[in-house]
């Protein structure tokens, strides 16, 4: 820490945040040396404001002024400056303290204009890409401030990133289904003979559940090219990608045959640290 009350202050407010709204990236900064943590939970604490927004808007268009507003703080240009909000002001110390791109930042908050709307998410490639642009945006920024970015780090965080934001997107369903969105492809229901319609009305039919399970099976093959691709990145780095320790747990649960895709499942906060934990002892994630 700096040592300026309201540095600290901005900095515990960020921890806090990402603790209370993203436990599993909060818990994935525990295994990492404090001077980098607090760049992390920055980075984090970022990411909550942004997915957050959905929650707080009945309309996208006060979602879409929102989400303009950090947009126009990454390019300095925000009215009213930061100095009342500590998460835009851990957000560009990190950016300045480790050259993070702003680009990728801009471009994370644009993928999640998607959030704001009902429209259902149209084909798999689709998906891939919102995914890659958010979750595996935040392993390869993660990954730069632990060590620094590269080819190989960019290619492990797609994989990564698509892994991670399958799986959240199946664990998510009961939630999504339940106000209407649909992130399972419509390209892929319709493969399977299911639709639309049976992802809202909260039943697992044959067809649906044949779907999931596609679904699953692809971001399992993505979360295995990932775990191959981390002995190609240098060894801090790969401490970013401990949360693709959770994906992997959950894909497992997802893919039992006997789970209910659609009944609320929140993993523990004990088997989310011991399974980080665990993780953070292998050679895949060693430093």
């Amino acid at each position: 820490m700096s040592g300026n009350a309201g540095d600290d202050a901005a900095a515990a407010f960020c921890a806090e945040l990402v603790r209370s709204h993203d436990f599993d990236r909060y818990a994935a900064t525990l295994f990492v040396e404090p001077p980098r943590r607090r760049a992390l939970l920055a980075l984090y604490a970022f990411n909550v404001e942004v997915v957050r927004v959905r929650d707080q808007v009945s309309q996208p268009l006060p979602g879409e002024i929102r989400l303009q507003w950090w947009t126009d703080t990454l390019a300095g240009t925000a009215h009213g400056g930061i100095e009342g909000n500590p998460v835009a002001a851990e957000l560009l110390r990190a950016t300045g303290q480790h050259g993070l791109p702003v680009a990728a930042l801009a471009q994370l908050i644009e993928t999640h204009l998607f959030d704001l709307y009902n429209d259902p998410m149209p084909t798999l490639t689709v998906l891939e890409a919102y995914a890659a642009d958010t979750d595996g945006a935040l392993f390869a920024l993660a990954a730069r401030i632990l060590d620094q970015g590269s080819e190989a780090v960019d290619h492990l965080a797609r994989h990564a990133g698509v892994a991670q934001g399958f799986a959240r997107a199946i664990a998510r369903l009961p939630i999504d289904a339940a106000r209407r969105q649909c992130f399972v492809p419509l390209e892929l229901l319709a493969a399977h003979g299911s639709s639309e319609a049976e992802v809202y009305a909260g039943r697992a039919t044959p067809a649906l559940r044949l779907t999931l399970d596609a679904l699953i099976a692809e971001a399992q093959r993505h979360c295995d090219a990932a775990l191959r691709l981390l002995a190609e990145v240098p060894p801090p780095a790969r401490r970013a990608f401990l949360p693709l320790a959770l994906a992997q747990r959950d894909l497992d649960r997802l893919a039992q045959p006997g789970t209910d895709l659609f009944a609320p499942h929140e993993r523990s906060r004990l088997a989310t640290l011991w399974t980080l934990w665990k993780a953070s002892r292998t050679r895949a994630f060693r430093q």
